[in-house]
């Protein structure tokens, strides 16, 4: 039972790096001038609107500095627009500017294509099931992270 669940994380992990060639999980659109470390940003910033540095940092699991740095990036692209924090007047709310939800939903839809391709071959009824494995799979390793937090 332990060596087949070490030969299944082994082949879960090449299938991994595999994926990872393809692309599909940060990569994006060639002509979009931005790495794939800022489209993590942007994609957080999106689904977290007015968050600021350290829940950045905590949802990516960055340091502080390293998201400051790549927050002044950002803004001086013009991709994200800082303002005063009403609760805290030394905080401030990270949001993302029209041009940088134009970034934002260009590229989830170059993503989403990208990931079209790797289930066409799938019918329906296995990407549900492939879905939900991958989902409850997730929840479980999250879940276990969270735990050994406490």
């Amino acid at each position: 039972m332990e060596n087949y669940l070490k030969q299944s994380a082994e082949q879960f992990l090449l299938l991994m790096d595999r994926l990872r060639q393809l692309g599909p999980q940060t990569a994006p659109p060639k002509n979009a001038n931005i790495t794939p470390s800022q489209l993590a940003f942007i994609t957080f910033l999106a689904s977290n609107p007015g968050c600021g540095v350290q829940a950045i940092a905590s949802g990516l699991k960055l340091s502080k500095p390293t998201v400051s740095i790549s927050v002044s990036q950002l803004e001086e692209a013009g991709f994200l627009t800082r303002q005063p924090d009403p609760q805290d007047g030394r905080a401030v709310q990270l949001f993302l500017t029209p041009e940088g939800q134009k970034l934002h939903h260009r590229t989830h839809e170059f993503r989403c294509k990208k990931f079209e391709r790797l289930l066409i071959g799938l019918t329906p009824q296995e990407r549900t099931t492939l879905l939900a494995l991958f989902k409850r799979a997730i929840q479980t390793t999250e879940n276990e992270e969270q735990g050994e937090m406490k």
